[in-house]
């Protein structure tokens, strides 16, 4: 029998005969500063991320079973003796809103308890699993923030691109969640792509919009048209002739990369500059 706890979302799976093979923590891992080990539990390894995202349980129901959050994360997987999940459960429970968390959700679904709560910008999950006598569980905290861009690419870049393929996809243009709107953040990108189209004066693009599979297919291609909208609409405020532009959204239907994963949900979110 083989176990998968929250961690399976990374591929990580425990043998069962491995819960109670206790023998210290893991070289340095230690608890986090936000929720303490229960007594009897050892790390058996833990991770770390300046930016990374999570799903987080806030539900047993198929359709809204997860939360999506990204930011600065920490994952740690304890292995427990004579503890049961339920015992996991209601200590984290207590112990979160006995410092202010707020409890969004808190349920089982055999053999796995969950506990999802957050502060402001900072969430914290546990999910635990049990077999007779052992127990495992997983801490995962999460402080929401933005990614600090640091990949830069340039508008001689992909002009050679399109002279190459006709086309290039553009990351780094980053709308609000489920929205058209454009952040802040973007702006940098799309000056890059302004210069481009002010190099070459006569090259008429389509700007096409690109969803993971996250949603459903029916509301990912009208998304997918009004970012490509919004990015058009960006380009012609900044100077560039309405009639060099249209916009156009594919949704999810034009994946590039495996939506199973996190990475590959971020390679599918992309705009493209076609050339006409």
């Amino acid at each position: 029998m083989r176990i998968c706890t929250l961690v399976a979302a990374s591929a990580v799976c425990l043998a069962a005969s491995s819960w109670a093979a206790l023998g210290g923590d893991a070289a340095g891992c230690k608890d986090s500063k936000l929720l303490t080990r229960l007594s009897g539990c050892e790390i058996a390894y833990c991770s770390k991320s300046d930016f990374d995202a999570a799903e987080l349980t806030i539900s047993l129901t198929a359709d809204t079973r997860t939360k999506h959050v990204e930011g600065k994360i920490e994952k740690i997987h304890y292995i427990c003796e004579n503890k049961s999940a339920l015992q996991v459960r209601r200590n984290a429970e207590q112990a979160l809103k006995g410092a202010g968390y707020t409890i969004d959700f808190t349920d089982y679904d055999v053999p796995n308890h969950y506990v999802t709560a957050h502060k402001g910008a900072q969430w914290v999950a546990v999910e635990a699993g049990e077999m007779t006598g052992s127990s495992t569980y997983d801490m995962t905290s999460v402080l929401t923030g933005d990614m600090t861009q640091e990949m830069t690419s340039d508008a001689d870049t992909w002009a050679a691109e399109i002279n190459k393929s006709g086309h290039v996809a553009i990351y780094g243009v980053e709308f609000d969640t489920a929205k058209a709107t454009l952040k802040p953040e973007s702006e940098m990108v799309l000056s890059q792509v302004l210069a481009l189209l002010q190099k070459q004066p006569k090259w008429n693009m389509k700007i096409v919009g690109h969803t993971d599979s996250t949603g459903t297919k029916a509301g990912n291609g009208p998304l997918s048209e009004k970012r490509a909208a919004s990015v058009v609409a960006w380009l012609v405020k900044h100077g560039i002739a309405p009639a060099r532009l249209t916009a156009a959204g594919l949704g999810d239907t034009q994946p590039i990369a495996d939506n199973k994963t996190e990475e590959g949900r971020a390679h599918n979110r992309r705009v493209e500059l076609v050339k006409k």
